[in-house]
């Protein structure tokens, strides 16, 4: 029997599996492709999409295909008006079907039960459409993320969600659901929202963890992070209560109303007075003990002029007092070693003026730059000042907040001094260098997002939760070297009182802090959220003189929105980047949130960072990469 060469046996059994296999290929294909025609004749759209029949399916419109071009993998048609019920036996034929995106468009009816048990389906994104009846039960048992916010499903939350065991985001909220939300403990699921529906009952512990805005909207519902659910108190009995018999010894008209104390009572009076006396004192001592160890704590901070006598300074020093000179007060921690006199001796570059004073940029003789912000009417005295800079100080250490490194006061003279950021600020990079083609990509954008919200979420939980920032912009947002967000002019509002509102400045203040001139934690979310859409839309949110076409940013998005041209919003310089439609409307939707009129309604920043880092996440995972790669993370790519 002759013996083939190894080379030539491997290419005759390649040609045997590709001759065995081509077949099941072709006809996989042809399915797939027919499923598509189904949908795209039965389904009206008011906007056309090029679907060319002489053309491979891949090519198509929305259609991805997997790597060796076998199967459909991924159908993405947001916000092109398709409309009516999706039938049966159309894209429940896409077996291979990994994501599904068919949000912002008006399609109706039922959701067909052969789309959400297709056995590959990892992603679906369904929002902003008008879909009713229940959710089908059959749910692939591969599904990551599940968004059918803003539609009309009705009935009961299915129970076999809980057998989702890859699922990591549920978003059912603004539907009409009711019943009890199934007792489900789902280890992967970071992102939760089932608020405005008709929920009752227990939340059940599992989902605890999750915000109270995950469940707001439900009246009937309680448990936490709600109100405590009532406990059921005995039922009363049927008969009529009847009065106590009167007592032998009845008390005389006269003393009714005047019962004398008993020995107990009287005790227990003179326990809690002399309780209250020790614990004023107690409280006294604690004060001068604090008191105490705060001089303390600003006796031993570095003062690199050793007492020397005061010399006449250059620069930033037309009101420096003489008894106060060369009094740099550095935070621990600080590795600069130069004093006042090296400070005013530095040359100095103007980097802006702001509604707290002017910045410059100083170079200081050995080569360190840092940046001094001379401060304009401060309303607290040198006491005041001192305490704030030392909340300020620990404020400024977290990577998403620029480091505050000494101080300056005096009667005349206030300086802050900052480590200098050289790539600028958010605000110079999108709208001075557009003609310089200095444009932000979509994965920049989402790290300036998440850097700012995690130097937001820090200031919000210093200081007891009180602390606020009071001015977040986007010329206070700046860049470090990979594009992260980094919020600076942190903890001054407080100093200065409330300044006078500047025209640049007047497009991120909430409605309520323009009426009563009070910033809180919830009006620094609004400032975000107007960030937020300043980065999506790439519009500032005051236009400058001959750019009046956007009075107020927040209502000219959700007058674009309401017209249900959400697409129309968006960057056009972030059109040209592929399959980010899902990422972009899922930020959108965080931003509307953030700038609701209603304070009570904006989420926290803590809420805001976690979808932020899910969204990033998910993105990543939408990079180039195998299709066929079978591995598992706990957050899988978006569609």
């Amino acid at each position: 029997m002759m013996k083939l060469h190894p080379v030539v046996a491997l290419l005759a059994l390649s040609l045997f599996v590709f001759f065995l296999l081509f077949p099941k290929v072709i006809a996989d294909l042809r399915s797939d492709r027919q499923a598509l025609l189904n949908f795209a004749s039965a389904v009206p759209h008011l906007r056309k999409f090029k679907w060319n029949t002489n053309s491979s399916i891949c090519t198509w419109h929305g259609v991805s295909c997997s790597l060796d071009g076998s199967r459909v993998v991924a159908l993405r048609l947001p916000g092109i008006g398709l409309y009516g019920s999706i039938p049966d036996n159309s894209i429940g034929r896409l077996d291979a079907l990994t994501t599904l995106s068919l949000h912002s468009n008006r399609l109706s009816g039922n959701l067909p039960s052969d789309i959400t048990s297709l056995p590959s389906l990892r992603f679906i994104f369904l929002q902003q459409n008008q879909f009713s009846g229940e959710i089908p039960s059959p749910l692939s048992l591969q599904l990551n993320f599940i968004d059918l916010s803003f539609n009309s499903f009705s009935g009961k939350i299915p129970t076999t969600i809980q057998n989702l065991t890859y699922l990591t985001g549920l978003n059912l909220q603004n539907n009409l659901f009711s019943g009890s939300i199934p007792n489900v403990n789902l280890p992967r699921l970071t992102q939760l929202n089932m608020s405005n529906n008709q929920l009752n009952g227990s939340i059940p512990p599992s989902l605890a963890k999750f915000p109270n805005s995950s469940f707001q909207g439900n009246s009937l519902l309680c448990g936490q992070p709600l109100t405590q659910c009532p406990s059921f108190a005995p039922s009363p009995s049927p008969f009529p209560s009847i009065p106590p018999s009167p007592s032998p010894l009845t008390i005389p008209e006269k003393q009714k109303g005047k019962k004398s104390l008993s020995t107990g009572v009287i005790i227990g009076i003179v326990a809690g007075g002399v309780g209250g006396i020790l614990g004023i004192a107690v409280l006294i001592f604690l004060c001068c003990m604090k008191r105490y160890y705060t001089k303390s704590g600003v006796q031993q901070r570095k003062d690199f002029n050793g007492g020397g006598s005061p010399k006449q300074p250059e620069d930033f020093s037309s009101g420096v007092q003489a008894a106060e000179k060369n009094k740099l007060v550095f935070f621990e921690g600080c590795s600069f070693n130069f004093d006042l006199e090296d400070l005013l001796r530095a040359s100095a570059e103007v980097l802006g003026k702001g509604s707290y004073g002017t910045t410059y940029k100083a170079i200081l003789e050995e080569g360190t730059n840092v940046v001094v912000k001379r401060l304009k009417e401060v309303v607290v005295g040198k006491r005041e000042f001192d305490q704030q800079m030392e909340i300020i100080g620990t404020v400024a250490q977290h990577r998403n907040v620029v480091a505050l490194r000494a101080y300056y006061f005096s009667k005349d003279e206030k300086l802050l001094i900052y480590d200098h950021i050289p790539a600028g600020s958010l605000s110079t990079r999108m709208h001075s260098n557009r003609d310089l083609g200095r444009t932000l990509d979509w994965e920049s954008r989402l790290r300036i997002a998440h850097g700012a919200a995690s130097g937001i979420a820090h200031i919000h939980a210093v200081a007891g939760g009180k602390l606020i920032h009071g001015n977040i912009k986007s010329s206070n947002v700046l860049l470090t070297n990979d594009n992260s967000g980094c919020i600076s002019d942190v903890g001054l509002t407080p100093l200065m009182g409330f300044p006078t509102i500047p025209s640049r400045s007047a497009g991120y203040r909430a409605p309520e802090v323009i009426e009563t001139k009070k910033c809180t934690q919830k009006s620094d979310i609004y400032s975000f959220g107007v960030l937020l859409l300043e980065l999506l839309t790439g519009k500032a949110p005051v236009q400058p003189p001959g750019h009046d076409e956007v009075a107020d940013l927040p209502r000219w998005v959700q007058s674009v929105v309401r017209e249900e041209w959400t697409a129309e919003v968006f960057d056009t310089e972030l059109i040209k980047f592929q399959n980010i439609e899902d990422e972009m409307v899922q930020m959108l939707q965080i931003a509307m949130a953030c700038v609701a009129n209603v304070p009570e309604s904006r989420p926290d920043m803590n809420q805001v960072v976690q979808i932020i880092e899910d969204i990033q996440q998910f993105d990543s995972g939408n990079r180039p990469s195998s299709e066929d790669n079978k591995s598992r993370s706990p957050i899988s790519p978006t569609p």
